[in-house]
């Protein structure tokens, strides 16, 4: 995605107690008896789950009874949505900082959920730890430079070796115009695909079974044209120089910017983003889905018609991504609307109400997007 903030701990919305028990009884009986998303995904061969953070009991935490419910009925795997990132994971060169990820990581293991891991390079220079970019490579910059990115990914992957089988390597180097993030890393190595192919290679010496993933948030709508072009040509430089990468996160923030009171929904260029995605499968990768929810910021205000919207522009998007057999693992960037990372994305709604980018509202309660996610599901091919 193109920002993640701190977590979002405000417009917190609180249910009632006896909502809450209920809302407990119901994850209980899901497990028991196979309902869910993770368990519609189950039957086609598939999986779902949803991204979480380690904050306190007002966010989208295992920490919070209400949240921790609805991962439980609903997923079948996890992902951290920050504390994985350099940024959180790594305040200084020789310094880690495991606490939070590792809690997340129980919380897993104790739920039986899979756990993916995000990310151990996003190279961004805005989204890399200040000490990074202000770093001193000395003498050597090449080897030093080789030191911290390998030093990083082999810590971290000895760490969680037989816990995490599905890493998202890489996360957004391809720039909006096509061509490649830069960062001092990249400069000091001698060049972002050096660097980047340097990351997949010792993950893969690593995790010679792993799944290795390079993540993105190129999409379907008007304007990402450049953006999808530049990772075609970064997956095709990829087999050229036989680096080890087997799928393409699609992250799947899709949006509506501009609203269409013909179609009740947003533009999206679904013949431009199908062939983009034959492209990707033709080559050879498989695909996931990584950061799924819907941005409603042009749409009315009408919090009903604005969720049937959402769920219709979804629904589209879904049945297409669903109907390649390429795409296993489905995961939502969140559950509930209330801690929504969009809440705090610019822009924000015009008429200020809070966007409703998830399958639950603030009170937990679910909304046609998470109908549509259930009946996508039902719909998709076995794989």
């Amino acid at each position: 995605m193109k920002m993640k903030l701190s977590r979002r701990e405000t417009l917190a919305s609180m249910v009632a107690m006896a909502g809450a028990i209920g809302l407990g009884r119901d994850a209980a009986w899901a497990h028991e008896h196979g309902s869910g998303l993770h368990h519609a995904a189950k039957s086609k061969g598939m999986r779902f789950g949803s991204a979480v953070s380690a904050g306190n009991e007002q966010s989208g935490s295992y920490r919070n009874p209400q949240y921790a419910k609805l991962l439980q009925r609903d997923c079948g795997m996890l992902v951290a949505e920050n504390e994985m990132k350099w940024q959180a994971l790594r305040p200084g060169p020789d310094a880690f900082n495991f606490g939070p990820f590792d809690a997340i990581v129980a919380f897993a293991e104790k739920n039986a959920l899979a756990i993916r891991g995000h990310t151990l390079l996003w190279h961004r220079p805005q989204w890399q730890p200040a000490w990074l970019e202000a770093y001193d490579f000395g003498a050597t910059p090449v080897r030093e430079a080789e030191r911290l990115l390998t030093t990083h990914i082999k810590t971290v992957t000895d760490r969680y070796r037989g816990k995490i089988l599905s890493y998202d390597v890489v996360n957004e180097t391809v720039l909006e115009d096509s061509t490649l993030a830069q960062t001092a890393l990249s400069r000091a190595i001698g060049g972002t695909e050096t660097l980047v192919d340097l990351a997949f290679h010792t993950a893969r010496e690593q995790l010679p079974d792993a799944e290795l993933v390079y993540n993105d948030y190129m999409s379907w709508e008007p304007g990402n044209e450049k953006h999808r072009a530049g990772v075609l040509k970064l997956l095709e430089g990829f087999k050229k120089r036989n680096v080890p990468v087997d799928a393409l996160g699609v992250q799947s923030h899709i949006r509506i910017d501009t609203y269409d009171p013909s179609t009740g929904t947003g533009p999206k260029q679904e013949r431009e983003w199908r062939q983009f995605i034959d492209e990707v499968t033709a080559m050879g990768y498989h695909l996931l889905m990584t950061e799924f929810d819907v941005n409603d910021q042009a749409l009315p205000a009408d919090i009903a018609s604005r969720d049937q919207s959402v769920a219709a522009y979804a629904k589209g998007y879904l049945d297409l991504m669903f109907s390649y057999p390429q795409l296993k693992d489905v995961l939502a960037w969140g559950l509930c609307d209330n801690y929504s990372w969009l809440q705090q994305f610019q822009p924000t709604r015009t008429d200020g109400q809070p966007k409703r980018p998830c399958p639950y509202d603030s009170e937990f309660k679910s909304k046609p997007l998470h109908t549509v996610l259930a009946q996508a599901f039902a719909s998709a091919p076995a794989r």
